[in-house]
Order: C-alpha cells, then structure tokens, then sequence
C-alpha cells in the first residue's frame, strides 16, 4: 500500500489522533476484534510497503555473494542415458581414443559403452578456439584426430603455450568436476575431429560410477567368506580399490611358474586350477573355483612364484587386487588366508587318489 507522507510521519512521531489511528487500522483490513487482540502497528510498519528507493542505511550494508554448485550427491534414480548413434569404426575410434585415458581406467564394460553411446563428434579447423580460459565449461573432450594447443595467462600477461594434447589425450575434464571456470584456453594446432561429452552426462557417468561400483561390490564382498569377519567400512574400502577384469573361456588368468602380483575374486563364471609336478609332465585339475572363490594369494603371502595354473572355464570376471592393496586390505584376513591354504589339494593328492580308485 502508499502511505501519504503526513500519515507515516505522525505514525513514526506517535501523534496520530484516535480518529486517525481508526483510519490506520481500516487500512490495515483489521477487525474491531483484532484491534483489540493485536499490538499498535510499529512506527516502522508502513516502510515495509514504501514504494521508492530504500532508506540510507542500507546502502552502507556489503552485498552479500552466494556461492552454487551442481550436486555432487550420486543419484539413486535411474535417468535418461543419452546415445548418439554412430558407426561401428566411430565407436572403435573412441574406444581406441580412450584406451590409455585414466579417467576411464576404472570403468567396466557396460560403462564404457555408455561413454560411447554418449559423446558426439566435434569437427575443428586449424587454430579454431575449442575452450576459453575464464568461461564456464560445457563440455569434456577426448582428441581422436590432431593435435591442440592449451594457452594458460596469468594476470597481467600474455597467455603462454604450456603443453600440447595429442591423439588420445583429453581436455576439459577440471571445469565440469569442480564447477569452475576454464582453467586454459585451448586452440586446434591442426585440423582435427574431436568426442564431446556434455557437462551432466559427464558427472553421472565418471563421478557417480564410484559410488555405484562400491554399491555393487558391496554386496558381492558380503558374499564371499574370507571378508566375512571384516565391518561395513572394511569392506567399502576394498569395493574402491577393486579392478574389474574378463576372460574369454580357456583363457589364462595366471601360470604356474610365474611371479605373482595380483589376487582374484569370481565374480562371475568359472574357472579351473591346473597343477604340474614338472615341466613335462601334463598338468592336472586340483580345483574348480567359483563364484565368490578367491585364487592368486600363495604367491602373495609367501612371495613365492604361483602354484598353479588358473585357467577360465567358462567367460569369466573378477575383481582383483595388486599385490600393495591386497597387503594394506586384507591385513585382517591374512591368519583366515593363510589356514585355508593347508586345504588346498595339490597334483599330488590328486594323483594318489586317481591311484587309489
């Protein structure tokens, strides 16, 4: 509502008249009842409702700035995965663009494939600007044809070349994890195809994927009896430092003989140990293992070279373990390890029984 200047003045100088403070309550849309019930209307009440600039006093006031992010917090709902068709040489293309990219290393097959279903092509000409320095990142970018320069300035100078990214390498990626502006400006030294990834496929995809593996191998680890001793946390931490792996049926995982330096859990399918007395003499099978099973711990207890053979019988993947994180994890499952060693059947026991029946 406007006040006339003489009301907010006898308001604020408590002088208004009974005749005149019936006319501030009416205005107010008060009831005979609720004046009675309510306060008088505070000298400061009709500056709420002033029209104009606000008073003096608050332009001596800072502003006060506020800082926003996208959610980082990984999303249990399912969402609306984006695929950009493309043939099957684009997708041989990326898979090959990303193959020594680290912010990939960890992502599965099914993942990865959906990284591929995800990036769209992005042609460049020679010394066409690809990001800006100071802008807000859009997207992440994977090189697959040419090479781009990356400038960095720092105030008050010129923009210096710091590096070069190659075929395969990528750029982008620290703007969109950590919601920032770009941190370089980033020119085609040559003309080249690049694979983009938008900002919100990225962050579901390369950041949610963490979560979502120690979600998954949360349960499996439940599962498998070695790990039962350990607590919630225990268990989490080991879900991080797995590394998926498949084998096609038939193929080697490891061989008697060699140096080992991994430890292994079925995650799905089969496999077979297979044991040798010597170099010429045929091997035998001495186990099958399976799912939740666990091979690959001999040599890393007794730093000893393998035992066995470990064979896949069927497709098969596993989690594993290098020889650091298994030292670090598993610390309080080596007594379990250890004891469960004493039961395994050797080519011998095997022999003797074949004899014997």
């Amino acid at each position: 509502r406007s006040w006339q200047p003489s009301q907010r003045n006898q308001i604020a100088e408590g002088s208004k008249s009974s005749s005149e403070m019936g006319q501030c309550w009416a205005k107010m849309g008060l009831t005979p009842k609720q004046k009675r019930d309510s306060p008088p209307p505070s000298p400061q009440a009709p500056e709420i409702a002033r029209e104009g600039p606000p008073p003096d006093r608050y332009h001596k006031r800072q502003r006060r700035f506020s800082v926003s992010a996208e959610c980082t917090t990984p999303s249990l709902e399912p969402y609306a995965k984006k695929i950009y068709p493309k043939s099957e040489e684009a997708v041989l293309r990326i898979q090959r663009a990303i193959t020594n990219n680290i912010l990939f290393s960890h992502l599965d097959k099914e993942q990865k494939q959906e990284v591929f279903d995800a990036m769209f092509e992005v042609d460049k000409k020679a010394g066409e600007v690809v990001i800006n320095q100071g802008e807000q990142g859009d997207n992440f970018y994977v090189v697959d044809t040419g090479k781009y320069d990356v400038y960095v300035a720092k105030p008050g100078e010129d923009a210096k070349l710091v590096t070069t990214v190659p075929e395969g390498g990528s750029f982008g990626e620290l703007a969109l994890m950590y919601n920032c502006p770009r941190a370089a400006t980033v020119k085609a030294r040559t003309a080249g195809k690049l694979w983009a990834m938008d900002r919100v496929t990225f962050r579901r995809i390369l950041m949610d994927t963490t979560n979502q593996k120690r979600r998954q191998y949360e349960s499996f680890l439940a599962g498998v009896d070695i790990l039962q001793s350990l607590n919630q946390y225990e268990r989490a931490t080991i879900a991080d430092a797995l590394e998926p792996a498949e084998f096609k049926a038939g193929e080697v995982i490891i061989r008697q003989g060699d140096p080992g330096d991994t430890f292994y859990i079925i995650e799905q399918g089969e496999a077979v140990a297979l044991q040798s007395p010597g170099p010429n003499v045929p091997p035998v099978q001495v186990k099958r293992i399976t799912k939740g099973q666990y091979f690959g711990e001999i040599a890393l207890l007794t730093d000893q070279p393998r035992k066995a053979t470990v064979q896949a019988a069927t497709d098969l993947r596993v989690v594993a373990l290098d020889r650091k994180s298994f030292t670090r994890l598993l610390g309080p499952c080596e007594d379990i390890l250890k004891r469960n060693m004493q039961n395994y059947r050797t080519y011998t026991d095997v022999i003797n029984k074949k004899s014997k029946s």
